[in-house]
């Protein structure tokens, strides 16, 4: 099957180029002229120049594509969203959903996120069914709404006629991760960057597993459907713990006072809107870092999809070795 995917210099597309290669597929995947793909020599992927700003050349890339991956996204901490991210996560989804038509695509299989999905008001553990109640929590970030409103660009096309899967990952850890991206928790806290841990929680899986159950959404998904892809819902305090376990360091000491991180977010605040810089912290990201309700229920793709959770020491184990292989650690 030949496949496209956007974004497969990123940790979640790279592990599924790599999935989509061992599986025996064809991938063409689309690059910026300064996007760095060295870590993916190994796996003899045709690459094809086409960004999310233009329509007509990511058609010039899916054609002949059975199945398109859309993987690439924007992602900022940021408390509003900018104008460039807007147009890299909305309207850039829906330029992939137009090259999609244009080059007679079989199927896209849209990668959202959690924050797509909700948080629990509740002990349980939510499922694809769940409301999007983000901004009655103040979790409504930069990333958390352009994905939103991205997903929802993808059911409105599925409702015009577009085949599409919708699939939605949890907290990512694993080889791969160039930038690195969900892998700077593992090396701050393997560097003792930390000052302390929050007490919120997260559903944190391998991406491998993510990589392997994306493409049986390609194959056996329900169209218009979504899926939650998670593992493990842990406490930070708990998977800071892992980490150090894993990579044989101290973890974290102490449990930060809420209204610490609070004051420090503030400081973010401002920042944000006084310059261009990309804030470390803010008011949005202590919000999630103390919210115990971000667990999910991964029920629906394991019964339709095979999903599999393999341990998250495994995928953490995976991105020290990636790292200290590549100079990172």
């Amino acid at each position: 099957m030949r496949t496209a995917i956007t974004g497969a210099s990123g940790l979640v597309g790279g592990n599924l180029a790599a999935a989509l290669r061992q599986a025996g597929h064809e991938v063409v995947a689309t690059r910026r002229p300064s996007s760095k793909v060295g870590h993916l020599d190994d796996l003899d992927l045709r690459w094809v120049d086409a960004d999310l700003s233009s329509t007509e050349a990511l058609a010039r890339a899916f054609d002949g594509a059975e199945v398109v991956f859309h993987c690439a996204a924007a992602v900022s901490v940021r408390r509003v969203p900018p104008p460039w991210m807007v147009d890299a996560n909305v309207t850039g989804t829906q330029r992939v959903i137009d090259a999609c038509r244009q080059a007679g695509v079989r199927r896209l299989v849209h990668c959202s996120s959690t924050v797509a999905v909700g948080v629990s008001e509740t002990a349980a553990p939510i499922d694809e069914t769940a409301p999007w109640n983000l901004p009655a929590h103040g979790l409504d970030d930069a990333y958390a709404v352009t994905k939103h409103d991205s997903e929802l660009l993808v059911h409105a096309a599925v409702r015009q006629g577009l085949d599409a899967v919708i699939v939605n990952p949890g907290y990512m850890f694993g080889p791969r991760d160039v930038r690195p991206s969900s892998g700077r928790l593992i090396l701050e806290v393997v560097h003792g960057r930390f000052p302390g841990m929050t007490t919120g929680s997260n559903c944190f899986v391998d991406v491998r597993d993510v990589a392997t159950s994306m493409v049986a959404a390609a194959e056996r998904g329900r169209r218009g459907e979504r899926y939650i892809l998670g593992g493990q819902n842990l406490t930070y305090v708990e998977v800071f713990g892992r980490i150090a376990q894993v990579a044989g360091v101290r973890p974290p000491r102490f449990a930060l006072p809420r209204w610490l991180s609070m004051a420090a977010g503030l400081l973010g605040d401002v920042q944000e809107r006084l310059s261009d810089a990309e804030p470390f912290l803010n008011r949005s990201t202590v919000a999630w870092g103390y919210e115990p309700g971000f667990r999910f229920d991964s029920a629906k793709a394991r019964a339709e999809l095979g999903h599999q959770a393999r341990p998250v020491e495994e995928g953490l184990r995976a991105a020290l070795d990636w790292f200290s292989a590549h100079g990172m650690r």
